[in-house]
């Protein structure tokens, strides 16, 4: 162990465990410190993308209900991160069209099912989920899913969307995107071979010299390229640090799970 934590990106009171050893899943939570969503963005409007949904929880230390995100791939299901539903299901509430989370614009739901991929917590990666909505959100533009794991090319210019931390960057609960280029899974195994990334299923984006970075608050929320969900927003060691970019679950891995799961 390098002495580092693996943070996931949920936003969460909770106490800190260390990750287990390299091609392990630890049981990595995140900061105790919730705050208020992307760090280094600019200010985004759920018109231009409608597909981005809030997904608020009653137990959410912040104000606002503020949790995670996730993605409208159909008019009744949402991808997430596998991180972001460990909460009873009675305490989510899925949120769209609100560019800020003090308002009551957009549409809102309840969570009728959760689909967690089995293997999260077993095996490094598989951090996705798929949750059906009791209110489909009809009418609003979906994102397809990415399929062809050669999308995840070093320089692709990949954006991120959420809700979550800005460190002081942008306005607290608030819509907002960064773009993040791939950085490539050589670079991430290199840096983060002690938290155990995985090639194949993470994607690795970001900046090495850091300042630009999804951060807590932002787990399970997309991340877009080429009009495609290429990732699920899922871990990183603090937020916009120098040498420790944003990892992010690789769709294309999961996709077939996924489709079935969106299908059923």
């Amino acid at each position: 162990m390098s002495g580092k934590l693996k943070f996931t990106r949920a936003a969460l009171v909770a106490v800190m465990v260390a990750v287990a050893s390299a091609g392990a899943v630890g049981a990595a939570e995140a900061r105790v410190t919730p705050g208020t969503n992307i760090v280094g963005g600019t200010t985004a409007s759920t018109a231009q993308a409608p597909w981005a949904i809030a997904l608020n929880n009653s137990r959410s230390p912040v104000p606002s209900g503020q949790y995670c995100g996730a993605t409208l791939v159909k008019a009744n299901k949402i991808v997430t991160a596998a991180h972001c539903v460990t909460q009873p299901i009675s305490t989510y509430t899925a949120i769209q069209g609100r560019d800020r989370l003090s308002t009551t614009a957009g549409k809102t739901s309840k969570i009728s099912k959760i689909w967690k991929d089995p293997q999260y917590g077993r095996v490094a990666g598989h951090d996705v989920a798929v949750l059906t909505l009791t209110t489909p959100f009809t009418g609003v533009a979906t994102l397809p899913l990415e399929t062809s794991r050669s999308a995840d090319a070093v320089g692709a210019q990949s954006v991120v969307y959420g809700y979550g931390e800005t460190e002081g960057t942008g306005p607290a609960d608030t819509f907002q995107k960064v773009t993040v280029p791939v950085l490539g899974d050589s670079y991430c195994g290199q840096v983060y071979a002690d938290e155990g990334y995985v090639a194949n299923g993470e994607i690795c984006a970001g900046y090495k010299a850091g300042g630009k970075d999804s951060c807590q608050g932002d787990s399970g929320g997309p991340l877009v390229l080429n009009g495609r969900l290429f990732g699920v927003v899922s871990w990183g060691i603090g937020c916009a640090d120098a040498g420790n970019p944003g990892v992010y679950a690789e769709v294309a891995t999961y996709a077939s799970a996924l489709t079935a799961q969106i299908n059923n």
